[in-house]
């Protein structure tokens, strides 16, 4: 379906300052404390050399921080061939080897960042975060391969793990740029015939690349991890298709025809908050069973340490442990 972009009255508020609020944790005030990270300023969309330097930049920013996060991981990390697309394959020590439970991981970056050595770092990150093997799906990006590229990758990753294990192993999930690979990969593969996995796992997913939702314009200037609109590097990823089809924007799919159980999460300050409770009122409406969780202050990246990190990490690995049956 095409985006329609309608003139209606907009309200004008006054500027204002905004507190820190009293009741976070102290890790979290000195999260918010810290301020805007910076600005990112976006090449002409035919500037190939330009997103190349761009997306080598924030791969080096990224995976300074995802190797600090991911220091004291202690498992396994393999890369393999899973049906043409690059997979790393990340086990954590204390996962028995005949266990066939595997958490299908799609890195975040914008849609055009974030593979490579970071994909790998990220997938030791949710291996320790879901307690269970992972696999990291290392899709291919823009500005080479724009869409279908990277969601192909995605889906042959899946049809490939398909032939290891159940369905019913299989939770799907990603953050940011990650959960709308998942989402629509599930979309995909539902329409493509293949079994659904167990369960997706949304965090502060980018589901609507038209960017229509309410907090796109109000948490403008909030959220001091995403400091600007994406839409250059969402148009250099749709690559001339329809910012609004399902499989490029998940948000517009039809969820009668069936999908997983769901688990998403935002922050108040999160600029994608919009697409956060608009995928779960989609699911809810279409009699999916969904979770909501919402946390006061988070921005976009969420809180990398403390208790509302901790609560994160309890609430996503009860909910994968109570899909998996585990006590």
């Amino acid at each position: 379906m095409a985006h329609e972009t309608v003139d209606l009255p907009v309200l004008h508020v006054p500027a204002r300052d905004i507190p820190i609020p009293v009741g976070l944790s102290p890790e979290a005030k000195a999260h918010l404390a810290r301020g805007k990270f910076a600005d990112l300023v976006w090449p002409e969309q035919d500037d190939i050399a330009a997103w190349r330097a761009l997306i080598a930049e924030m791969d080096r920013v990224g995976l300074e921080t995802l190797t600090m996060l991911g220091a004291g991981f202690e498992g396994t990390v393999e890369e393999i061939d899973a049906g043409g697309a690059r997979v790393h394959v990340v086990t954590p020590a204390c996962v028995a080897a005949d266990d066939s439970r595997v958490f299908v991981d799609f890195h975040g970056g914008s849609m055009i960042w974030g593979g490579g050595p970071s994909c790998a770092a990220m997938g030791k990150k949710t291996a320790e975060s879901v307690g269970a093997r992972v696999w990291a799906v290392d899709y291919r990006t823009p500005p080479d391969h724009p869409y279908p590229e990277p969601l192909d990758d995605c889906v042959a990753a899946y049809r490939a793990l398909l032939e290891r294990t159940a369905p019913e192993n299989i939770i799907i999930g990603g953050a940011s740029a990650g959960g709308n690979f998942a989402a629509a990969t599930i979309l995909r593969a539902r329409d493509e015939g293949l079994p659904l996995p167990a369960a997706a796992v949304l965090l502060t997913p980018e589901l609507d690349l038209t960017e229509s939702g309410d907090t796109f314009s109000t948490l403008l200037g909030v959220d001091t991890a995403l400091t600007a609109r994406l839409m250059p590097a969402n148009l250099l990823y749709a690559g001339g298709h329809d910012l609004a089809d399902p499989y490029v924007s998940p948000l517009f799919g039809d969820f009668t025809k069936g999908f997983p159980p769901t688990f998403l999460q935002s922050g108040t300050r999160d600029l994608f908050l919009s697409n956060t409770v608009r995928m779960h009122r989609a699911l809810r409406q279409a009699g999916i069973e969904a979770e909501l969780h919402v946390f006061e202050a988070a921005t976009h990246v969420m809180f990398m340490s403390g208790p509302e990190a901790e609560d994160r990490k309890r609430e996503t690995r009860g909910f994968v442990d109570r899909i998996w049956g585990r006590s």
